[in-house]
């Protein structure tokens, strides 16, 4: 497929997806459920990281958790008393238990009461000059771990230096960044460029993109996820990131082979 061709393509099934009847099957309906910058940010955070498996489940899940905080997360974050945590020791999703839910609780406790808004844990470590998140993705996870915590918990939040391809947290990025007049990503956040989003790969989107020829093997890594973005920015070079809409349709719900 020549690259003008693939592009009208891929555009279509762009706008086919991203639209608001995209949101209440989707894991980002979590929070959308939600007004306040810090609860749309913590509601994103737990429903991008707990993103894997059947869709159903994953929002079932999320909504118990949201349930656990209240339906207020910002306000349990912050303001919760040692005591209430412990009922967060019930919560489980595949391999993420309630002892890593309390440790994710207790950081962004911690960072919350420093700091006004999630962004700056990754925008801190990014600069203008950087192509891409990377350094954003590696700084955040250096500073998720700078208290003590459960060496279980550390799977929980992949790294580019480890050549994973970061899928959830990249797909948490395409929803506080991406800007656009169709209402699924939120694009409250400021100072990370859409240009510098990578595109949040998984094996269904890596299946895709081989198929079409944007990349040699179908390998969900961090070299991989970049030599993708790559690609995608040849079809828009601001905006690449948007193509996830098209690549997660094509590949999950058009069970495109």
């Amino acid at each position: 497929m020549e690259l003008q061709q693939l592009k009208s393509y891929l555009d279509a099934k762009v706008d086919h997806y991203n639209q608001l009847g995209f949101i209440a099957s989707d894991p980002v309906c979590i929070p959308h459920r939600f007004s306040k910058l810090q609860d749309i940010e913590i509601s994103g955070l737990f429903a991008a990281i707990l993103a894997w498996g059947n869709r159903t489940t994953i929002i079932n899940k999320c909504t118990e958790l949201m349930r656990l905080f209240d339906n207020a997360p910002y306000d349990f974050i912050l303001n919760h008393q040692p005591r209430e945590r412990m009922k967060l020791m019930q919560f489980k999703h595949r391999t993420f238990n309630g002892l890593d839910l309390m440790y994710f609780v207790e950081f962004l406790q911690h960072y919350y009461q420093n700091v006004t808004s999630l962004e700056f844990a990754f925008s801190g470590h990014l600069s203008e000059d950087d192509d891409n998140v990377e350094n954003a993705l590696k700084g955040f996870r250096t500073m998720f771990f700078a208290l003590e915590h459960p060496e279980r918990t550390r799977k929980h939040i992949s790294t580019p230096a480890a050549n994973a391809a970061c899928k959830r947290l990249n797909m948490f990025l395409r929803w506080m960044v991406r800007k656009d007049d169709r209402g699924v990503d939120f694009g409250i956040w400021e100072n990370i460029l859409p240009s510098q989003l990578v595109i949040p790969m998984d094996v269904h989107v890596a299946r895709v993109a081989t198929r079409l020829g944007l990349i040699e093997k179908p390998d969900a890594s961090w070299k991989n996820a970049l030599a993708l973005t790559n690609e995608l920015k040849q079809l828009d070079p601001w905006d690449p990131v948007k193509y996830d809409f098209a690549l997660f349709g094509l590949g999950v719900i058009e069970k495109y082979v």
